[in-house]
């Protein structure tokens, strides 16, 4: 089929056609970053913390009363001695904070000492020698702590501890040529070095939604130190399928063994990756949304100005069909006249894509648009535009012959 006459008719009715361009490069602009957000968001979310989440939970542990004689490392170990012989329990650890929780400590890691040293950013998670085995952590390299080696630790005072044991990452990092287990660390310039005696696969951070640590969401370090403060985390790790029980088990048991405390905030580790992430995957969604309906639209263009055109020409394609062309060639001809509008939007909306992802990178950190996308967008689009034209240009294909006779 020659284009020419499909050209001619276009720039005879340039309006409708330049519209529905600009409505298609709009979408394929918008569409192309909010896909590309969306599998950010998506990717985001499905960050490994590298816990074995499903048997997790956590809760907050306050007592309350006059802080002299409270005897805090005595109730310490005897909550902890309390809910590790809770049945379904497998083991529990008490910790300044944990992954994904939203806040934490952090510091930098250097292997000399020295304002002027490298420091690896890593957040610091004070443990016992349960932890590995609650959290269910990949030991990769070395060894888990013992108990010997579990330190109080004041609230006011500056942890230097002797033995540390960090992720692959922070070992990476610090140690680029594999050998980090044994070497030495400092946490700070005032302090002694500390000694790096195991290597766990992965531990995220507690942070998320900030991009200042996003550059380190896996450097963590775990130390074996307890704090003495009457304000703490506890993490448990259930027997599979007993989670639900076992929550409500161990804080009864709490309660009982010491009426002066307050549990807050008891939730499954489900629980603390959903609000972790609620931010991020109300943005994929908000994202999928706002692409639906870009689309809806612009397919409802197309379809109006399609069965205008029908509309318009309907003694045109009579005649057509008098002179021999069949329902196909009517129906052919809209296809063709459609996606030559639709590819011109496309150049169009590729280029504005281009731009408006220049803008959000200067302006929001986020990253360069990945080409797979904008072609992944302009085929969507391209698609979209064909099958909204078929139900007019079957229409139009169904004009009879008789048509040219009867209005002429």
């Amino acid at each position: 089929m020659s284009l020419k006459p499909i050209l001619s008719a276009l720039l005879r009715n340039k309006a409708g056609a330049v519209l529905i361009s600009l409505q298609i490069a709009l979408t394929l602009a918008i569409i192309c970053n909010a896909l590309f957000i969306i599998q950010q968001r998506l990717s985001y979310i499905d960050r490994p913390s590298g816990l074995q989440e499903s048997a997790l939970f956590t809760f907050a542990n306050l007592w309350v009363g006059p802080r002299d004689g409270m005897n805090i490392p005595d109730r310490i170990a005897r909550d902890l001695q309390t809910i590790r012989s809770t049945p379904g329990v497998i083991d529990a650890v008490r910790s300044n904070s944990y992954p994904l929780r939203g806040g934490g400590w952090s510091t930098g890691l250097q292997t000399q000492q020295g304002p002027d040293q490298q420091r690896v950013m890593s957040t610091q998670y004070m443990v016992d020698d349960h932890a590995l085995a609650t959290y269910g952590l990949h030991l990769v390299a070395g060894r888990n702590f013992t108990a010997g080696e579990i330190e109080n630790l004041d609230m006011q005072g500056n942890p230097a501890p002797k033995v540390v044991i960090v992720t692959q990452s922070v070992a990476d990092a610090l140690y680029p040529d594999g050998d980090a287990l044994g070497k030495p660390l400092y946490v700070s310039d005032s302090v002694p070095p500390s000694t790096i005696i195991g290597i766990v696969e992965r531990m995220q951070t507690p942070w998320v939604g900030f991009s200042w640590a996003d550059t380190f969401y896996n450097n963590s370090t775990l130390v074996p130190f307890q704090m003495m403060a009457p304000f703490g985390h506890i993490i448990v790790r259930a027997e599979p399928g007993r989670r639900e029980a076992v929550m409500k088990d161990v804080e009864q048991r709490l309660l009982a063994s010491d009426r002066m405390r307050v549990i807050l905030a008891m939730r499954s580790f489900d629980e603390v990756r959903a609000n972790a992430y609620r931010s991020d995957r109300g943005m994929a969604i908000l994202m999928s949304v706002i692409c639906g309906v870009l689309l809806l639209v612009t397919a409802a263009g197309i379809v109006g100005l399609a069965n205008f055109w029908v509309g318009q020409r309907h003694r045109q394609i009579g005649i057509r069909r008098a002179l021999g062309a069949r329902r196909r060639d009517i129906l052919r001809y809209f296809q063709i006249e459609n996606l030559m509008i639709s590819l011109v939007g496309v150049v169009i909306g590729i280029a504005a894509a281009i731009l408006l992802n220049l803008w959000l990178v200067t302006h929001y950190e986020m990253a360069r648009l990945s080409l797979l996308y904008i072609l992944v967008a302009a085929v969507l689009v391209l698609a979209l535009g064909q099958l909204a034209v078929l139900q007019p240009a079957r229409r139009a294909s169904r004009v009879p012959p008789m048509v040219a006779t009867r209005e002429a």
